[in-house]
C-alpha cells in the first residue's frame, strides 16, 4: 500500500507525518497542486519567490 503524502497549510512542505517536519504543526492537508523540489534553497530563484529556507518538496498549492 502506497503511503499518503499530507502537506503543511503553512509552509506547503510534504510529510508522511501527522506533523510538519518544518513548522510543527498539525494543520495539514491531502488536497494540493503542483510540485517545487528544491534542493538549493539559497541559490535557487524559485524558493526565494516561495520565500523557502529549506531544502526539500513542495507544494505550489494547497487546498
Amino acid at each position: 500500500m502506497a503511503r499518503k503524502y499530507y502537506v503543511c497549510r503553512k509552509c506547503k512542505r510534504f510529510t508522511h507525518e501527522r506533523e510538519c517536519p518544518n513548522c510543527k504543526i498539525k494543520d495539514l492537508s491531502a488536497s494540493w497542486k503542483g510540485l517545487a523540489i528544491i534542493n538549493d534553497p539559497e541559490g535557487s530563484e524559485i524558493a526565494q519567490v516561495l520565500q523557502i529556507k529549506t531544502g526539500g518538496s513542495y507544494a505550489l498549492f494547497v487546498d
